[in-house]
């Protein structure tokens, strides 16, 4: 069995949110952090602080999709997200 995908969101020190996905989020948070390779050109100057938002997706091309939809949202819905997991969720 392959290993899950996952949807997730950093939050930057600025507050800007940036979506992505991966096999395994904290370890693709740290790589963000620049610990042990690359991370995305978003967080050049704004440094990452915290994951706070994820989810599963089934398949790499079912993550893709959801980043997709997440990355077209207005900020107040991707809160909105963020908020109703939390609360469901408190340890995210």
């Amino acid at each position: 069995m392959s290993s899950p995908w996952w949807v997730y969101m950093v939050r930057s020190r600025s507050g800007k949110l940036y979506t992505g996905i991966s096999t395994d989020p904290e370890r693709r948070f740290r790589e963000h952090c620049g610990e042990g390779g690359r991370g995305a050109r978003f967080f050049r100057g704004d440094p990452p602080e915290a994951i706070v938002y994820r989810e599963t997706a089934e398949n790499r091309s079912e993550a893709s999709q959801r980043e997709a939809v997440i990355k077209k949202m207005k900020r107040s819905a991707k809160d909105s997200l963020i908020l109703q997991v939390n609360a469901a969720f408190p340890e995210v």
